[in-house]
């Protein structure tokens, strides 16, 4: 029975989700509650409901803080010097362009928001690319792979909806794969440096100057703070140390790194609550939806749901295939990114082929592992169930499928290549 309402309430999360009927948020919390009620679990739904809040939020909080703090740093310009100094050492030349683009699109999407990446990187690059005659499709193409790869951060979506669906800490999953993130990193260079050679072999080397601050606003111009880019910059970095030595629980080290940036960037009041409300909208957004899963996963879990379904799982998975489970997860992981929302599949799919897995002594943290070497990561840029693709090939003025017959195939080797470095370091186990 259990497994039953499971899988019930599963498919028609899912359903919702993928035809849109209702919002997310509506899906992870009155799905499990109605299906909870079906199978007479009403009078325990508070305690599992709590329980569920409770275990999500040291996430909700780190969320929060880093969309608060990366937020600040962008409006106080500390990627417009990245941005011009790239441009300033390859104008000009399509290939060193190619992988500028990819190196802006990395830095830029410190703060695991692909909607903010895509907002600062094409409206920077797309007059140079139109004005010496690159395709925008290579434009998007390659903002896309920068973008996907970064998007493991643990304060990105995927690592962060994969340690809240099992319960894990998004750094433990995190920092055991920076070998394999590292060499996906690689491979996008490697990847840029290939497609700009064929544009450079199309368009030539043309002489071109791109001054940055003429493309910003009047309002945007005045949140900038230039002279505090050497601090903007160590601050960054030392949070980031911070975050990979666990110096501080996660939470606590962006709530202290946004309250120094904010104070420093901006020292007058009102200064700082129009700050935090440029920010608002998306913080709201994001830590709504990771509250409401709380609910789905206690209530899925707590119930005992869960191990159900894993249970009945089992029963149809072969066992030569199940114990590679992990590595078949990281091989389909990307292409699934078109089929699943983040939140179907990190919410919905995740926990059931997590518990299947430990069936066969194949541990939770390590299907983690293998979700995010491409399921939203890589493949999140490309998807057409997420807002921020439309964002970007809007941006960049390309139609979704000429963008993603493009990309699809670098994207996907970039999967590959983690997979197997993450096999190598032993992160995945054969």
């Amino acid at each position: 029975m259990l497994a039953f309402l499971g899988f019930a309430t599963i498919v028609v999360f899912l359903a919702l989700i993928l035809t849109k009927t209702v919002s997310v948020i509506v899906a992870l919390i009155l799905v499990p509650l109605i299906f909870a009620v079906i199978g007479g679990l009403g009078p325990e739904l508070g305690t599992l409901m709590i329980e569920g809040i409770e275990s999500v939020a040291p996430t909700g909080i780190m969320l929060a803080f880093a969309i608060l703090f990366f937020g600040i740093m962008g409006n106080a310009g500390l990627f417009d010097p990245i941005i011009s100094r790239v441009l300033a050492l390859v104008k000009g030349d399509p290939q060193k362009i190619a992988v500028g683009t990819v190196i802006i699109a990395m830095c830029t999407h410190l703060d695991g928001s692909g909607a903010s990446t895509f907002l600062i990187t094409i409206p920077a690059l797309l007059p140079i690319y139109d004005r010496i005659g690159m395709s925008r499709i290579v434009l998007a193409g390659l903002v896309a792979l920068g973008t996907g790869v970064m998007n493991m951060v643990p304060w990105g979506g995927p690592t962060a909806r994969a340690g809240t669906s099992l319960g894990i800490d998004p750094n433990a999953i995190f920092t055991p794969l920076l070998p394999a993130m590292v060499a996906g990193i690689l491979w996008v260079l490697f990847a840029a440096y290939l497609i700009g050679r064929k544009e450079r072999q199309r368009l030539g080397i043309a002489d071109v100057e791109f001054d940055l601050k003429k493309e910003l606003t009047e309002e945007e111009l005045a949140m900038r703070r230039p002279k505090l880019f050497w601090f903007n910059l160590a601050l960054t970095v030392l949070t980031i140390i911070a975050l990979i030595q666990e110096w501080l629980p996660l939470p606590i080290v962006f709530m202290v790194a946004f309250s120094v940036a904010l104070l420093i960037n901006y020292p007058k009041v009102e200064d700082q609550q129009d700050q935090v409300k440029s920010q608002a909208l998306g913080m709201v957004t994001v830590v709504s939806i990771i509250f409401a899963a709380g609910i789905f996963t206690g209530i899925l879990t707590g119930s005992g749901m869960i191990e159900a379904m894993a249970l009945a799982a089992v029963n149809v998975i072969p066992e030569s295939i199940g114990a590679f489970t992990a590595i078949i997860v990281a091989i389909i992981g990307m292409p699934l990114s078109l089929m699943f929302t983040p939140d179907a599949y990190y919410f919905g799919v995740l926990p059931v082929l997590s518990q299947s897995a430990e069936m066969y002594g194949i541990e939770a943290i390590q299907v983690a592992q293998a979700s995010i070497l491409g399921q939203m990561t890589t493949g999140f840029p490309l998807s057409p169930l997420t807002a921020s693709t439309f964002l970007l090939i809007g941006l960049a003025k390309v139609e979704l499928g000429d963008h993603q017959k493009f990309v699809f195939k670098w994207a996907f080797g970039t999967t590959i290549v983690m997979t197997i470095v993450a096999v190598i370091t032993g992160v995945l186990s054969l």
